[in-house]
């Protein structure tokens, strides 16, 4: 259960870590109401295709939403586990309640109806889908932060992994851009997909520079009084692999050893957090890998 972190209840970091998740399912919907919906965007996951249905069909789309979300909540339990835990069924319900509050304050009619070709309109579109992608990777972000996910596709994404083998993120795209292109089937206009592809595009770069740094990997080399501890969160809890390197002590020549790991963004911050917990004077050192060639990583074969 690599994602499931536990906070001390009512302590400090319970509340950061909270208000960053409900911070973030806020901003989420924000973005969704005010950028991407009313132009009949569809960046990708379960919301991406409940706007669809709204402009098709004038289904709410947080309903729509919800309404596929908690059916692939169950599932993600049933082929997985709960390694989703508390936070993942909070967003999976704060979202859509957000969304529910935001309409009620400012309407539900669309700005701009798919298929327009007004030049004005069309430049208001693409600072939507800017904007949009900005929005949206802050609230993403902020999620990130609190050690959660959404749920939603990424569930898709997940379960595809442990059958396939196919790398999450390359699933990820594969599932997103699935949903962009319904606009095109929907709607008839291929332009569509493409501002809802610079959505997902600026998103994730927003999301790399809010939970800390442009690299989607990180190296991390762990010196820990609480070697067998740590090597089994990695092993276990993330199912990651690691190596044990010998090291000496420049100070006091004392013989150590040190962790060598490298893991994504998310799964980094998770560490992070447990070693905190469980050793606060550890020292770690943490570097942006660009590229990572092997086994669970990008194949050797690669271009």
């Amino acid at each position: 259960m690599g994602f499931v972190t536990k906070e001390k209840l009512f302590s400090k970091d319970f509340f950061i870590t909270y208000g960053w998740l409900l911070g973030g399912c806020f901003v989420f919907a924000l973005g969704a109401v005010l950028f991407a919906e009313p132009y009949g965007f569809a960046p990708g996951g379960t919301y991406g295709l409940s706007m669809v249905f709204h402009h098709l069909w004038g289904w709410e789309t947080e309903i729509a939403a919800l309404c596929m979300d908690v059916p692939l909540l169950l599932l993600g339990i049933y082929f997985l586990g709960g390694m989703f835990g508390v936070k993942t069924i909070i967003c999976t319900f704060a979202i859509p309640a957000f969304m529910r509050l935001i309409h009620y304050l400012y309407g539900y009619d669309a700005l701009l109806e798919p298929g327009i070709t007004d030049r004005t309109m069309l430049n208001e579109q693409l600072l939507s889908a800017i904007f949009g992608g900005i929005v949206y990777g802050i609230g993403i972000g902020m999620i990130f932060k609190a050690r959660a996910t959404s749920g939603g596709s990424d569930i898709i994404s997940m379960i595809l992994n442990k059958y396939t083998h196919i790398s999450l993120g390359t699933l990820v795209i594969i599932v997103d851009c699935t949903i962009t292109l319904s606009t095109v089937v929907a709607f008839g206009d291929w332009r569509l997909p493409m501002y809802s592809w610079i959505i997902v595009f600026i998103e994730g770069k927003v999301i790399d520079l809010i939970v800390e740094g442009a690299s989607v990997h990180k190296t991390l080399m762990i010196v820990t009084k609480e070697m067998d501890t740590v090597k089994n969160i990695i092993l276990n809890d993330i199912n990651r692999g690691a190596t044990i390197l010998p090291a000496i002590g420049a100070y006091k020549g004392e013989s150590r050893e040190m962790i060598y790991t490298i893991l994504t963004r998310r799964e980094m911050m998770v560490l992070r957090h447990k070693i905190r917990e469980i050793d606060p004077e550890a020292f770690i050192n943490v570097i942006d890998s660009r590229e990572i060639l092997g086994k669970g990583f990008k194949s050797l074969d690669a271009e």
